[in-house]
This record gives structure tokens, sequence and C-alpha cells, in this order.
């Protein structure tokens, strides 16, 4: 054996370990890593999807655009990611695996108020900055945080309008009836904290309020309920499972109701998958295309969707459009800081009042946006279309809705 020959390949295979070890570290030098678990499987996989396009879609403008630039130099994003299997507990997991083994010292939330309840008190642990868009859970913002932002309207606003909607059409409001049924989880009886409390401040009735399980797959108890009654609105929140459960099974018992609002109508798809029988529904968003926000990085509303649709080759829904917005707020964040350290992010996040293509950000002390109103859709002709507030109106409100005889 030629030991010269040996110890020489042997310095060589060190020198380029150590080469390609030079590289990547510069590499990481040039690199803010972001670090995501979202639900790429189990009963959110349809939302976690919309969500990492959304935070791709986002880096991936903001890198083929320099980058961001911090303290003078340029920095491109990284996203790593992980699939929390829609579990809390995998989600908590993952955060604290982002951040303890990972080096992760900057979070984008996952899809869900459960999730991000969950992996919220891991990130505020160890000081990591979490800016999330798919959380709206208003309780979130009631525990102190100082890590946790949120760029969405919260769910006490996102069924509100539908009763204002209703006291509006309405001679006397205080006459009219309202049916909720709401999943037992954080987000759903959130939204049902916003309906009751608006109902009441109209005088407004409510004749049934009920708590069904998770993974809502059977609402004929309510619906019996509903017939019998007669409410003037029925109200639903069960996620994208509750939405297509409710139209399904309105349809097959044939109740009518003069209006009925919903939550995750577009991630349901219900206007695609249910036909006639999703028609005059109203469905709670966060986003619409055609609204008047803009921004330097997407353009118009519009423009983003335009791009959502080539990239992804399927309308953008909302939850992606926010998605983005988290990636623009620390891409700011990171800018005005003028430093990679966590608590300078962080103190720059919590002065964030930005414009973008999703709508106005600026958060309070405790995190939340409080400056992006919600909007209304109606299932009409098969689309979506904005009908609240009328200032955005695409087309007139549909009601009352007819009997099933004469659709």
């Amino acid at each position: 054996m030629n030991y010269k020959l040996l110890a020489r390949a042997t310095l060589l295979a060190a020198a380029a370990a150590c080469a390609m070890m030079t590289q990547a570290h510069a590499a990481d030098a040039d690199t803010i890593r972001l670090g995501a678990a979202v639900s790429l499987t189990g009963k959110y996989s349809s939302n976690g999807v919309y969500t990492r396009n959304g935070y791709d879609l986002a880096a991936k403008l903001i890198n083929e655009k320099g980058g961001v630039e911090v303290g003078g130099k340029s920095y491109k994003l990284e996203i790593v990611y992980y699939d929390d299997e829609s579990t809390p507990a995998r989600g908590a997991q993952l955060a604290e695996r982002l951040i303890q083994q990972d080096g992760v010292k900057y979070l984008l939330g996952p899809y869900s108020s459960g999730l991000t309840e969950a992996m919220a008190p891991v990130t505020e642990k160890y000081g990591v900055p979490m800016v999330e868009a798919n959380g709206a859970a208003v309780s979130l913002f009631r525990k102190g945080y100082k890590y946790l932002f949120a760029v969405l309207s919260t769910t006490d606003q996102y069924l509100q309008p539908a009763v204002q909607l209703a006291a509006g059409r309405a001679d006397d409001p205080t006459k009219l009836k309202i049916a909720m049924a709401f999943e037992n989880d954080p987000f759903s009886q959130d939204v049902r904290e916003g309906v009751t409390a608006d109902a009441k401040r109209f005088g407004m009735k409510i004749v049934v309020d009920d708590k069904l399980p998770p993974e809502l797959n059977d609402m004929s108890a309510t619906l019996t309920k509903v017939k019998l009654l007669k409410p003037d609105l029925l109200i639903v929140s069960g996620h994208e499972k509750g939405a297509s459960t409710a139209i399904r099974q309105l349809a097959d018992q044939r109740v009518n109701v003069p209006l009925l609002a919903m939550t995750h109508c577009d991630s349901a798809q219900i206007a695609e998958k249910l036909g006639k029988a999703a028609e005059y529904t109203l469905c709670a968003a966060q986003w619409a295309p055609s609204l008047t926000y803009s921004d330097d990085l997407f353009g118009k509303a519009g423009d983003y969707a335009a791009l959502y649709e080539k990239t992804y080759g399927e309308p953008a829904p909302y939850q992606a459009a926010e998605s983005s917005a988290a990636v623009q707020v620390f891409a700011a964040a990171f800018a005005r800081a003028g430093s990679l350290d966590p608590k300078a992010v962080r103190d720059a996040l919590s002065k964030t009042d930005i414009k973008t293509s999703y709508g106005p950000i600026k958060f309070d002390e405790t995190g939340k946006n409080v400056v992006k109103p919600m909007v209304l859709f109606q299932v009409q002709d098969g689309k979506y279309v904005v009908v609240w507030p009328e200032k955005w109106a695409e087309a007139k409100l549909r009601a009352p809705t007819p009997s099933w005889d004469k659709r």
C-alpha cells in the first residue's frame, strides 16, 4: 500500500469537505431561515397546503427581487417545513424541534387556532417571534404573549357582518330569530362569541345555540330544530367539514332559512362541489381578489390572485393571501430592526403598520391586527362574490333564500 498517496488523498478529501462546509456556512450567513409546522396531512390538510403555498409564494417573490436588506446586507429567505399532521401535540413538538434542533429563530404559524394555541407557549418560552396567519381565535390574544403576532382578523369578527347585514334588512331587528351551530373548538367558539355579542346588541333572539363535536359530520338534530323554529338567520362554523355537512344536510332535509352564513365555504369548495345546494350561502372571508388593497411586492389584490393561480393552477384562497402577508410582515420587520436578533425583530414586529395586497396590518399590544375588516361572499350562480361591505360589493345580496321547490 502506498501510504503517501493514501495520506495525500485523505488530505484532499478533508480539504474538499472543509471547502463545502465553508460554502454552506457562507450560504447560511446570507440566508434567513424561517420555520413552519403546517398541516400537510390530517383534517386541516387542504388549508395547510394553502398556508404553505402562500408562504412559498411570498418568499420566492421577495428572493427574486433581491431578498431582504438588514443592516446594509441582503439576505434570502428560506423556509424549513414539517408536517404537524393536524395535531396540536405534534405541532408543539415540531416547534420545539425547529427551535432547539434546527436552530430556527423565527417561526411562521400553523393552520388553525388550536395548533397555534399549542405552539405559542413554546415560541414564547424561547423568545422566538411567531407571525401567524391562520390562527384567529381571540382567546390567543388574552394570554399575554409577547412574541405572537397575527395578520388576520380575529374570530369574534368572522360572522358579525352576517348579523349586521340581517339587522340592516329588517324593519325591527328585535323581532329577528337566530339559530347557531358551532363546532366545539377554540376557533368556532370564538366565532360564536362575536355573533352572540352582536345579536345581543341588536336585541335579536337566539332560538338555537348548539355546540357540536369536532369532526362535524352530522347536523341533523340541529336542523330538525331549525325546521321547527323557523329562524331568520342560520349561522354555522365547523371548518370545511362543517360547511360541507351543513349544505348537504340542509338540501337532504329540505330546510329553508331566509339567510345562511358560515365559515370555510371556499376551502370546502361548496360552490364547486355542491352546486345548486350552495347557492345563496353567505361566506365569511378574510380577503377577496376584488378588494382594492395593494403593495409594492405583489401589486393589487387581483394581481396576487392572478399570480397564485398561474403558480398553483387554482384560484387564490384567502388562507394563502394571509399567509403571504405573514412573510411580508417578517421581511419588513427584519429591515426595520436592522438586526437579526430575535428580541430586536420582536420589537420591530410590535411596531408594524404596513399596507399589503391582503389588507392593512397594524398590531395592538396583544399582537392582533386591529385595522383589517372581514368581508362576506355570497354564492351566486356558482361563484363567490363579495356582497358586504357595500363599498367593496361586486353584486347585490340575493335574499331571502327561496324555498327548495323554487330554486
